[in-house]
């Protein structure tokens, strides 16, 4: 029988000072004023549509994605965090993570934003490399970078996310090396550092820039990945890195297949309801001026998950995490047993790619071979 899991709730906030040619993600450049006020008021009654999902949880954790949400007032963040509290109960240890940019008019916000009760920041740095920054679109400066991560420690976050890219063109291994010292020397609690991919609708897909070549990439991967061990970091998900005790509890609870809220301009869901025995996916109304017309639907998709495939999808999820998914967790999230998916864990455990103790979890190989593992469980 399908049980609830942990709930959580993700924010979109889609507008940005300008798009970055890499980026897919559902951002738009801001033009004049935002509309803070309206954009507010539209997701708390996006959010009304959606209380009778909430079942009596707790949130376990709430994370503002976009776009750039630190573009948003620290008076637009009381007023939603005023309304969150009337319609929803926070777990008492709940994790609020912010993305923000390192412009130093975002960062001057910090300590305001800290007061509301965000404990977490999730800075979107990417290089402190002059070349580079330029190279990815970015509007901020090596120097305006560290000074956001000195200013997010002054402002009270003791829980800080750093987000680095490496593979950026024409960087070499030392280069890639240099970001992540820069980033050690301020010992962040958490630090995302992965490869920068070309993903299709982007400026990057359509001029692709000369990134380094396969080999390289593996040589900065694995001195990158030896650096951080070297400073106590756990890389406890394909990009993530923390010290002991400072994982990111809402990547967590998502790719353990616990479910999340989604309001917000083009914000995806995931919600379990055990009594239909159903789990189903969401997604709101992509474009800004959309999401603002009250004579338009805030949703825009709703697709229940098919039976034959949760077992897969939770897998799918879980086996990026380092430690895997606990059985347990995988029973209670998707209402099967083992049994349900045996062949293709048979045929990962066969193969040297997973093991199954108290969590299914991907071995040393597996990990190495991570797509290879994940293809095992794509539906037929």
């Amino acid at each position: 029988m399908l049980q609830l899991p942990p709930l959580s709730l993700y924010i979109h906030v889609p507008w940005c000072v300008r798009k970055c040619p890499y980026c897919d993600f559902n951002s738009h450049q801001a033009q004049g004023e935002l509309p803070e006020q309206e954009y507010v008021q539209a997701l708390l009654a996006d959010l009304d549509q959606d209380l009778k999902w909430v079942q009596e949880r707790p949130l376990h954790s709430i994370f503002i994605g976009g776009g750039t949400p630190s573009l948003l007032s620290a008076t637009a963040y009381k007023t939603l965090f005023d309304g969150l509290q009337q319609r929803l109960t926070f777990s008492s240890d709940i994790e609020i993570t912010l993305e923000a940019n390192p412009g130093t008019f975002e960062a001057e916000k910090f300590a305001a934003y800290r007061k509301l009760g965000i404990n977490r920041l999730s800075i979107g740095i990417q290089s402190f490399n002059e070349t580079h920054l330029t190279r990815l679109g970015r509007i901020h400066d090596g120097k305006q970078a560290q000074k956001a991560i000195t200013m997010a420690k002054k402002a009270g976050f003791d829980n800080f996310n750093v987000d680095l890219m490496y593979g950026l063109p024409d960087q070499t291994t030392e280069q890639a090396l240099d970001d992540l010292r820069t980033a050690l020397s301020f010992k962040p609690p958490h630090l995302s550092w992965y490869q920068l991919t070309i993903e299709p609708n982007t400026e990057f897909y359509k001029y692709p820039p000369v990134v380094p070549e396969d080999d390289a990439l593996w040589d900065i991967q694995e001195a990158g990945l030896a650096l951080l061990a070297e400073h106590g970091y756990q890389h406890y998900e394909i990009s993530a890195h923390a010290q002991p005790g400072r994982q990111a509890r809402h990547n967590i609870n998502y790719w353990q297949f616990g479910d999340y809220l989604g309001i917000g301009a083009g914000a995806h869901g995931k919600l379990t309801l055990p009594d239909a025995q159903v789990i189903f996916r969401t997604q709101k109304t992509r474009m800004p001026r959309d999401y603002l017309n009250p004579d338009k639907d805030f949703m825009s998709a709703r697709q229940t998950i098919d039976p034959d495939d949760v077992g897969l999808e939770c897998l799918m999820n879980g086996l990026r995490l380092h430690d895997g998914i606990p059985v347990e967790t995988f029973e209670v999230s998707t209402g099967l047993s083992l049994e349900n998916v045996s062949q293709p864990l048979q045929r990962a455990q066969s193969l040297g790619l997973l093991k199954i103790d108290r969590n299914i979890r991907p071995t040393e190989k597996g990990r190495q071979y991570l797509n290879e593992l994940l293809a095992l469980f794509l539906p037929d």
